[in-house]
C-alpha cells in the first residue's frame, strides 16, 4: 500500500459557514477591539488610515449605517467627549455594531489584500481554507452576483503538477451542468495568482448535520442520497468519476436543494493516461474510499463513487464510520479486509431495507455492487417509497437458494391441484397421472430461470 498522498487530507473541503459571515469561524478566540485595529492596520501595512478604512468597510458590509458612522467620527474628534476613543471602539459603545464583528473585518481586509488582482470580482471575505486551496465569498461584478473563488496557495504557484490538477478540477466542474452539482463559472491566473470560480452555496454540509445531530432518520437520508446519486449518474454520463465522495462535499441549501461539491479529485473515465500516471498511488478520503482505489488500479469507474456514497450514508444513518482505525492506513486495511457490521445492527431502528442497499453499495468486490447510479437509484426510491429495494433484496440469497425455493413454491402449488378422479379411475399408467400440465410447466420454467440466472452470475 502506498503512503497517504495530499488526497488524503480532510481538512480541504472548504465550504460557506452561514452563521459566521467573513470567515468569523477562523478568528480563534475572543479578540478585543484594540487588538483587531492592530490587526487591521498590520494587514494594511498602515498604509490607510484606519478610521477611514474601518468606516468604509462598515458600511459596505451593512453592519452600521453612514449616519452612524459620521455621528461617531464625529465624536471622536472632540477629545472631551471621547477621552481619544478610535471610530471602531467608539461604534462598539454605541452598539451599532459589536466587537467581534469589529474582529472580523480583520479576516475581511486580509481577504481583499490577499484577493485584489482578481480582475472583476470584489472580495467580500474569507469562506475557508484547507491543504489544497482558500476559498472567498466575492461579487462578480459585471453581472453583479455572488460567487465563491477558490485560491491555490502561493507554495503551489511554481508546482506544475498542482496547477494542473487546479485546472483540471476547474474544468471537470465545468463540463457538468446539474441542479445537485456545484456549477464552475470560470477558471485562470494572474500572474502567479491561480484561481477557480464557481457558483456561490450559502448552507450547510452533510458532515455538519452529523457532528451537529448525530445521525439522520432514514427518510431525510434518503432524500438526500438520493439527488447525490443524481449528481453522480449525470457526471457518471459525461465519463466523469467524483473520486472523493464524502459528508463534507455534500453540501445542503437552505431551501434543502443537495449539491455535490468539489471536484479535486474528479478524472475522466477514459484518460487512460491519468490512469497510468495514478495507477499505485490511493487517492480519497479514508473513512470513505473505495477498496479498488486503495489498491491504486488503473480501471476505477462508476462502482468507486457508488461505494463512497455508501460509506457516506453507512455514517448518515448509523453516526458512526463503516470503519475505524488508529491511522489511516489502519482504516484502509479494513475497508480491503474486514467484514461490514450492517448498518441496522448498529441502528436497530433501519429497515431491513436500507440496510440491504447500504451492505450492496459497499460490496468489496467491484461486480458485486451496483454497475451503476441508475441501478442504485431504483432502488433507493423504492426505499422512499416504502417499498423493498428490488436489485438488493433479490442478492440477499444465494441463487441456489433461490432455486430451491421457487421449486419448493411449485411443488407445494402442484399439491394443492386436486386430482381428476375419472382419469385416475380408468387406470392411466406413466408419469402424466401424478403431473397436470399447467403445473408442470411452471416449474419446467422456474427451473430454467433459476438456471439462467446461475449463468448470468457466473459470467
Amino acid at each position: 500500500m502506498k503512503p497517504m498522498s495530499d488526497a488524503f487530507q480532510d481538512d480541504d473541503v472548504l465550504r460557506p459557514d452561514d452563521t459566521a459571515p467573513f470567515g468569523a469561524a477562523d478568528v480563534s478566540g475572543p479578540m478585543s477591539v484594540a487588538d483587531a485595529e492592530k490587526s487591521i492596520l498590520e494587514a494594511t501595512k498602515g498604509g490607510t488610515n484606519l478610521d477611514t478604512l474601518i468606516g468604509r468597510l462598515v458600511i459596505d458590509q451593512g453592519l452600521a449605517t453612514a449616519d452612524e458612522v459620521k455621528h461617531c467620527l464625529t465624536i471622536s474628534r472632540t477629545a472631551e467627549d471621547s477621552s481619544g476613543q478610535s471610530l471602531a471602539q467608539l461604534l462598539v459603545d454605541k452598539s451599532y455594531v459589536t466587537s467581534r464583528q469589529i474582529a472580523r473585518l480583520r479576516e475581511l481586509i486580509e481577504a481583499e489584500r490577499s484577493g485584489q488582482k482578481i480582475t472583476g470580482y470584489k472580495i467580500l471575505g474569507k469562506l475557508g481554507s484547507g491543504a489544497m486551496a482558500t476559498v472567498y465569498k466575492a461579487k462578480q461584478i459585471s453581472l453583479d452576483r455572488m460567487v465563491a473563488i477558490k485560491k491555490l496557495p502561493e507554495k503551489y504557484s511554481q508546482n506544475p503538477q498542482f496547477i494542473e490538477r487546479f485546472f483540471a478540477e476547474g474544468r471537470a466542474a465545468a463540463s457538468l451542468n446539474h441542479p445537485n452539482i456545484v456549477q464552475a463559472f470560470d477558471v485562470g491566473n494572474e500572474g502567479d495568482l491561480y484561481y477557480f470560480v464557481m457558483e456561490y452555496v450559502e448552507g450547510r454540509t452533510v458532515h455538519d448535520d452529523i457532528a451537529k445531530h448525530k445521525r439522520y432518520s432514514e427518510a431525510e437520508a434518503i432524500n438526500i442520497v438520493i439527488q447525490v446519486a443524481e449528481a453522480l449518474e449525470h457526471a457518471h454520463s459525461r465519463g466523469l468519476i467524483h473520486r472523493d465522495v464524502k459528508p463534507k462535499n455534500i453540501m445542503i441549501t437552505k431551501e434543502g436543494v443537495v449539491k455535490l461539491a468539489d471536484m479535486g479529485l474528479a478524472r475522466a473515465i477514459s484518460d487512460k493516461e491519468a490512469a497510468e500516471a495514478e495507477a499505485g498511488r490511493a487517492f480519497g478520503t479514508p473513512y470513505y474510499i473505495s477498496p479498488e482505489q486503495i489498491r491504486g488500479e488503473k480501471d476505477i469507474g462508476p462502482p468507486a463513487d457508488i461505494y463512497s456514497l455508501g460509506a457516506t450514508l453507512y455514517h448518515m444513518v448509523t453516526g458512526s464510520v463503516p470503519y475505524e482505525g488508529k491511522n489511516p492506513s489502519a482504516v484502509m486495511h479494513k475497508h480491503l479486509k474486514s467484514e461490514l457490521v450492517p448498518p441496522d445492527h448498529v441502528n436497530p431502528k433501519l429497515s431491513a431495507g436500507i440496510s440491504e442497499v447500504i451492505e450492496m453499495m459497499m460490496a468489496k468486490r467491484v461486480k458485486d455492487r451496483y454497475a451503476n447510479c441508475t441501478d442504485l437509484l431504483v432502488d433507493l426510491r423504492a426505499l422512499k417509497r416504502g417499498e423493498p429495494p428490488p436489485i438488493a433484496h433479490k442478492d440477499v440469497l444465494p441463487e441456489t437458494e433461490l432455486a430451491s425455493l421457487a421449486a419448493a413454491e411449485a411443488a407445494a402449488a402442484i399439491a394443492e391441484i386436486p386430482q381428476d378422479e375419472s382419469k385416475r379411475k380408468a387406470g392411466r399408467s406413466g408419469w402424466t397421472d401424478h403431473l397436470t400440465w399447467p403445473p408442470f410447466l411452471i416449474l419446467v420454467v422456474l427451473l430454467i430461470i433459476s438456471l439462467a440466472m446461475n449463468i448470468i452470475r457466473l459470467a
